[in-house]
């Protein structure tokens, strides 16, 4: 009885485990939102990405960078106006799981191991 026990306990742990859902290539083309909370008030971003190019809109302010896929769900974003160095840093962006409706990422400026979590929406293709 303890063999059967312990076969179903390895079992379950070994077949439970699915790796999350990735269909990182449907999103590298779009438009999208992606909002969070600053200091308790909510932000949205909304932008549109082609192959290499990601326009934005912040706040009435239009921005762009450059779009460099390092894999099918990994890419690079480099401010093509940047107004100060901070801006002048590039971003990584790792597409973690995917959904029919967005996909949730993790994003840090480029050699830093600081990573922030997010969810975006997809508006349309």
């Amino acid at each position: 009885m303890k063999k059967l026990v312990l076969f179903l306990g390895v079992f379950t742990i070994l077949f439970s485990c699915n790796p999350p859902q990735r269909n990182c290539i449907e999103f590298h083309q779009g438009t999208f939102s992606f909002s969070e909370t600053i200091d308790g008030e909510l932000h949205t971003t909304y932008f549109k990405r082609t192959a290499d190019l990601e326009v934005s809109e912040y706040r009435g302010q239009l921005d762009s960078a450059s779009v460099r896929w390092i894999n099918d769900c990994e890419y690079v974003l480099k401010n093509l106006n940047p107004k100060n160095k901070e801006e002048e840093q590039s971003l990584h962006m790792k597409i973690l799981t995917t959904e029919k409706e967005g996909y949730t990422f993790e994003y840090g400026v480029m050699g830093s191991p600081n990573k922030r979590r997010g969810v975006v929406e997809r508006i349309d293709k």
